[in-house]
């Protein structure tokens, strides 16, 4: 049986987990949070960061909130990357806190907790600037992308 692309580097009980966290974070907030994971990036992080979240058309948004939690997992890189909407009514570093609990897990090898907690985290901060509101549609798919 062939390996899922994500089963490279989660097993399906861990990814089941993620997108489970993904969904609570989400029924907090109007904002769409992603995750892409790959092995490696062959350009500087942010950039194929933003290149993948280009790829995913996380700029789709109504409110312009999607957030991407992107992971180059070899290279040991992590870049978290808010849409328009979000940078214009956040703070420069609005991110940091997410990103450290997130690299103390990678950390320790806990790539699962890291992510989750992060994804919980970054649901808990976008709460204050885009709240859930009644209605409100999942824009964005909750699976994790891969390479």
């Amino acid at each position: 049986m062939k390996q899922s692309k994500v089963e490279e580097f989660l097993t399906a009980q861990e990814e089941a987990e993620i997108i489970e966290a993904i969904c609570t974070a989400e029924n907090h907030t109007s904002g769409e949070i992603r995750v892409h994971l790959e092995p490696h990036s062959k350009m500087d992080a942010f950039d194929r960061a933003a290149e993948v979240f280009d790829m995913l058309g996380m700029d789709k948004t109504k409110a312009r909130n999607g957030v991407l939690i992107y992971v180059a997992v070899e290279d040991r890189t992590l870049v978290i990357l808010g849409d328009q909407g979000i940078n214009d009514k956040v703070p420069p570093h609005f991110w940091e806190s997410t990103k450290d609990i997130i690299i103390h897990h990678f950390k320790e090898g806990a790539m699962k907790q890291g992510l989750v907690e992060g994804i919980l985290m970054a649901g808990q901060q976008l709460k204050a600037h885009f709240p859930y509101e009644d209605g409100d549609t999942n824009e964005l798919p909750n699976e994790i992308s891969t390479h």
